[in-house]
């Protein structure tokens, strides 16, 4: 475990919010990651609130992982307005195997602050789910970002 509390954390010349809260997610996930891997649902959904939640439009990310469910990359792949981004199953499923990525979480941000998935976020989450299993990539949530999160497999909707 990393002792956090000897580390300085510091910034060079203006910084903005959106700066704050991507450093705020490397310190989650170097405090809270067991080895190197996403097993602790609550620091997942704090990591993706961190690198989601400041901004002012919906961003849809994916956390690509390997087959021990450790970090390959945090990609923020599509953008969209205050109420929605389009998603394209071909990307996700390009990036993945680009990554050669084993599992993946989804996350999007809810610029409205409520966290509860629509329609559409369902739909997607399926289309996205049955398109990666062609490719044998498992999708382990979809973590929806407003004030709080919300994790559509702690939520049963995967």
């Amino acid at each position: 475990m990393h002792d956090l509390s000897k580390r300085h954390y510091s910034f060079r010349g203006p910084v903005s919010a959106h700066q704050v809260l991507e450093k705020a997610a490397e310190i989650i996930a170097e405090k809270y990651l067991r080895g190197d891997a996403f097993c602790n649902p609550t620091a997942t959904k704090d990591y993706v609130k961190y690198r989601l939640g400041s901004y002012e439009r919906e961003v849809f990310a994916l956390m690509l992982l390997d087959n021990q469910h450790r970090l390959i990359e945090f990609t923020e792949l599509f953008y969209g307005t205050i109420d929605s981004a389009s998603i394209y199953p071909r990307e996700v499923v390009k990036v993945c195997l680009e990554k050669n990525a084993a599992a993946i979480i989804l996350a999007h941000n809810h610029p409205s602050g409520d966290p509860t998935p629509s329609q559409s976020d369902r739909r997607i989450t399926q289309r996205l789910k049955d398109a990666l299993a062609l490719i044998d990539v498992r999708v382990l949530d979809h973590i929806v970002v407003g004030e709080d999160c919300y994790s559509m497999a702690e939520g049963g909707m995967l």
